[in-house]
C-alpha cells in the first residue's frame, strides 16, 4: 500500500481547488462536497456503482446520500485528516462519470439542486 497521503494546504491546496469547479470547500471539516443530479433514479445509481469501482481500485472511498435522482458527495481523506490530492483525483473522475450519462447533451446540470 502507498504511504499516507498528505493534506493540501496553501497554494497547492488553491491550485488543486481550481481543477474541480462545482465541488465546494467544507472547511468545518476540511472536506469538499458536491451534489449530482441525474434524470432518474436509475442514472444516478449506475453513477454511484461506476464510482464505486474507482474508489475501491483506488482504496479511497466517498461519503454518499442518494435520494431519488440526487447524489450528494463528501470527500476527505481521513487518515490524513482532510483533503489530500486523493479526494482531488477522485473528484474529478466522479466529474468525467457523470458527464457521461448525457453524452452529446449540456453537462451543466451537474452541481445544481433537483
Amino acid at each position: 500500500m502507498a504511504g499516507m497521503a498528505e493534506k493540501l494546504t496553501g497554494e497547492a491546496r488553491q491550485a488543486a481547488l481550481a481543477t474541480i469547479p462545482g465541488w465546494t470547500e467544507l472547511m468545518e471539516r476540511d472536506a469538499i462536497f458536491r451534489k449530482f443530479v441525474f434524470r432518474d433514479f436509475s442514472e444516478a445509481f449506475g453513477f454511484m456503482a461506476r464510482v464505486a469501482l474507482i474508489a475501491e481500485k483506488r482504496d479511497h472511498h466517498p461519503e454518499w446520500l442518494n435520494v431519488y435522482k440526487t447524489v450528494e458527495v463528501t470527500l476527505s481523506t481521513h487518515d490524513a485528516g482532510g483533503l489530500t490530492q486523493k479526494d482531488i483525483a477522485l473528484a474529478e473522475a466522479m466529474d468525467r462519470i457523470a458527464g457521461l450519462e448525457f453524452p452529446g447533451e449540456d453537462s451543466s446540470f451537474l452541481g445544481y439542486p433537483a
